[in-house]
């Protein structure tokens, strides 16, 4: 949408971000300090000493799954995100059910996340002796005023403050990292761990099939990296800067993810006895932290994955709002949800909604005495299993778009063909083995958002119409050559 656009007949969202706003959404999102803090432990319990390889054939094969959204978003820019993309190239009821999805999932990790600033600030305030046994839950709900406050301001400033947070936390664990590689190297390693690249192969018993599976978690630290993409609309030169600004941002955290997971392997040691503390850590940062530099780091280290997580709450929030901003905007719900705030150009009645859902999910499972942990991974499973769907729906849109069309190399098509192989063998290893309880409900939870989405886009008069129509006339949703291409 253009900028007269915004600001003439229709109240629109402001086209005034550049590169390094747009990627800090996706990277947000992602909240590479959080990932790091907990992503590890699961894959080594799997594999062993080979977490590394796992998140390096992890980073491959999200890089296979961004590049659907890397080339439609060089042609379409939308604040709607993956319901734009999936609605120009497959159609509208598509386009809404891919937007109802990932709507879910930004919901979800919103609840999570914030849960999540619950339980580091938690460790933190503890560990330090601030607030000893503190509440989780009011250090969540006071997160969540904070998120609100901020989405609901200038995005400029939203953005800044997520590259600022994440920044930081990315700069106390590279300080670990950097400390771990030059205590191993130099045999002054608590446990006279040494340095090799043995954690890029697997230990004897450990097959390539199991290897996969623990690629599945390292798969999952990357959900989100398509966040740049609802800024499409509040970004100059969105053709360009946005797929620049999401592959950036799959390629950068991919490095990181794989560099930190070999210090972590290391830092706990390669043999038996390193991968069971590995596995059985509940914080490792912390863990390293406090064995390589001490306590003080240790509590900086809590500090840090809170302030990611709340940066990660931040970025599904935004995100998501936009989401349902666009779909009202085009016809769904109510009007009012499409309208942005004159004072900051948010979409603030859209931002309440999500705000609001988050806020009753953490607070229900706080009192239906769910510990932070859970409120954390319950609402994020349930996520992330949604945002997949959206991935496949994305990627065959652009199989579609792309190739039918021929508007790129049909040598090509191999990548988006890779990815749906991938995303759902991610799909078919969450939901078996059939999990323990309650991640076996997780599943239906997801189905039946979905069908739900399904039955609104199916059975609401009108409503496909509305949309494609909508879509159609959008400016920047004309069908142009990508400068890529």
């Amino acid at each position: 949408m253009s900028a007269e656009a915004g600001s003439g007949q229709e109240r629109g969202l402001r086209r005034e971000l550049r590169f390094w706003e747009a990627i800090a959404l996706s990277i947000g999102i992602m909240a590479p300090g959080a990932a790091m803090a907990l992503n590890g432990t699961l894959p080594a319990s799997l594999v062993g000493r080979a977490v590394p390889l796992a998140f390096l054939f992890a980073s491959v094969g999200i890089l296979f799954v961004s590049y659907s959204f890397i080339r439609l978003t060089g042609y379409f820019n939308h604040a709607g995100s993956a319901y734009a993309l999936s609605g120009v190239t497959l159609g509208p009821r598509a386009g809404f059910f891919s937007g109802w999805a990932l709507l879910g999932t930004y919901l979800a990790f919103t609840a999570a996340s914030t849960a999540e600033v619950g339980l580091f600030g938690q460790a933190f305030l503890d560990g330090t002796g601030i607030w000893p046994n503190a509440e989780w839950l009011l250090i969540s709900l006071v997160a969540a005023a904070l998120i609100w406050f901020i989405a609901y301001g200038d995005i400029k400033i939203a953005t800044r403050a997520l590259l600022s947070m994440e920044g930081l936390t990315v700069t106390l664990i590279v300080i670990v990292v950097v400390v771990i590689f030059a205590r191993v190297f130099a045999g002054t390693a608590p446990s006279g761990q040494s340095f090799t690249l043995s954690p890029f192969t697997p230990p004897s018993g450990v097959g390539f099939g199991t290897v996969a599976l623990a690629a599945v978690f390292g798969l999952l630290s990357f959900g989100g990296f398509e966040g740049a993409a609802s800024l499409g609309e509040e970004t100059d030169n969105p053709r360009r800067n946005i797929p620049r600004a999401i592959a950036t941002a799959v390629i950068a955290m991919g490095v990181f993810y794989t560099i930190v997971m070999l210090a972590q392997t290391l830092g706990f040691g390669v043999d038996k006895q390193g991968t069971e503390s590995f596995a059985s850590s509940s914080a490792p940062l912390g863990d390293l932290s406090r064995s390589y530099v001490g306590p003080i780091m240790a509590d900086a280290i809590n500090f840090g994955v809170m302030v990611s997580a709340f940066a990660s709450a931040l970025g599904t929030a935004t995100a998501g709002s936009r989401m349902l901003f666009a779909l009202c905007r085009d016809g769904f719900l109510s009007r009012r949800l499409g309208e942005t705030s004159d004072r900051t150009g948010s979409p603030a009645n859209a931002l309440a909604v999500v705000m609001v859902i988050a806020i009753v999910a953490f607070v229900a499972q706080r009192i239906g005495g769910v510990s932070a942990v859970n409120a954390f991974f319950y609402p994020g499973t349930i996520g992330v299993l949604s945002m997949l769907v959206t991935y496949i729906v994305v990627n065959v849109g652009a199989l579609r778009f792309l190739f039918l069309s021929r508007r790129v190399r049909a040598w090509e098509a191999i990548v988006p063909v890779i990815a749906l192989a991938i995303l759902i063998y991610v799909i078919y290893a969450n939901v078996y083995p059939v999990p323990a309880f309650p991640f076996n409900v997780f599943p239906y939870v997801v189905a039946a958002w979905l069908v739900l989405g399904l039955g609104i886009v199916l059975f609401v008069p009108g409503l496909a119409r509305r949309i494609g129509a909508n879509l159609a006339e959008r400016e920047g949703l004309a069908v142009e050559e990508s400068p890529g291409s």
